[in-house]
């Protein structure tokens, strides 16, 4: 009887019957936009959980861009899983804090089944907003090492095994005899780049190597950064052997530097990168890397925030080692 007197009051707030209100509330489609963005935002305030139009759910992918083949396979895995799962998905491109709060206002007032975040972490004023209309949120590739902030955000998130990428990619190198490897991380600050280079100063350590820090270098994840990191490498009196990617995208950086200077890999220089996006198989030559199966963490991704469950928790894919032609022995002399 509460429910009833609680949509009543609603229908009475937004100027409309008690019938549209309920066919908001459950998905009716034959209600006006402008209606039931309206009806919706109450029911909203009120503690409903509204159903998105058509009986199927919605579900919002924010992802900071969508040019390249590393955004491609994500909106590929959540797009597949969507279908799989009877749930729509719908793309927002939002790199920066402003475009955030522009989404998340939108997203309250039209309603949807949750979100996957790629890469932003939302503040605590947004995780209430969240909260509020009743939003829930899973991230993918979290920005934070997961421990971090879990628990005391209470947050959802799927990821890889960056370390153990890092540490897999740096053993190949020397056990093909390379010692003097390089490795090009992304910026400063991202969990996934730390991890890897952790995982690289380990396998250093356990094979009895030195780190040499000067052959630890920071980047943007494109291979316009590695192209320069590359060259400076290069332009050492002590050049590497080898040279660890933080990406596909900054091992075609590579690639290209050495491509400029009348240089192969592997016979000059090995290259390994990571995450195997469908382009590796097109390099010259054909790249070694770490596969990060980044269709299957969007897909693990909608799957958790779909599964009714709202306990904080960290899930890891695996990755794995792909051999192609980008790396070999060292030549001799090197």
């Amino acid at each position: 009887m509460a429910a009833n007197n609680t949509l009543t009051a609603i229908a009475v707030q937004a100027g409309v019957s008690v019938s549209t209100v309920s066919k908001v509330r459950n998905g009716g489609t034959d209600v006006a936009p402008a209606t039931r963005a309206r009806v919706a935002a109450l029911l909203r305030q009120h503690g409903h959980q509204v159903v998105s139009p058509g009986g199927f759910g919605v579900v919002d992918l924010l992802i900071g861009g969508l040019h390249g083949p590393w955004s491609e396979e994500l909106l590929r895995g959540a797009v597949e899983a969507g279908d799989e799962l009877g749930v729509s998905i719908l793309v927002t491109t939002a790199d920066s804090r402003a475009e955030y709060g522009k989404w998340l206002e939108r997203a309250a007032t039209r309603g949807t089944s949750g979100v996957l975040s790629v890469l932003r972490e939302p503040s605590a004023a947004d995780l209430r907003k969240l909260a509020r209309a009743k939003i829930p949120l899973v991230l993918i590739d979290p920005p934070r090492e997961p421990t971090v902030f879990i628990e005391s955000m209470r947050i959802r998130s799927v990821g890889t095994t960056n370390w153990q990428g890092g540490l897999t990619a740096t053993r190949h190198l020397i056990e093909l005899g390379h010692r003097r490897i390089a490795v090009i991380c992304g910026q400063e600050g991202l969990w996934s780049s730390q991890a890897r280079l952790e995982g690289y100063r380990a396998a250093l350590a356990e094979a009895g190597l030195r780190a040499d820090e000067r052959l630890v270098c920071h980047g943007s994840l494109s291979p316009d950064g590695a192209r320069y990191v590359t060259a400076a490498l290069l332009d050492r009196a002590d050049p590497p052997t080898a040279i660890v990617a933080g990406n596909d995208g900054q091992a075609f950086g590579v690639l290209q530097a050495l491509g400029e200077r009348g240089l192969r890999a592997p016979d000059d220089l090995s290259v390994i990168g990571f995450d195997d996006v469908p382009i590796a198989t097109w390099a010259s030559p054909p790249l070694t890397t770490i596969r990060q199966p980044l269709a299957a963490m969007a897909a693990t991704a909608l799957r958790l925030l779909l599964s009714g469950s709202a306990e904080p928790h960290h899930i890891e894919l695996a990755t794995s080692l792909v051999i192609r032609q980008s790396t070999g022995a060292p030549s001799f002399g090197q």
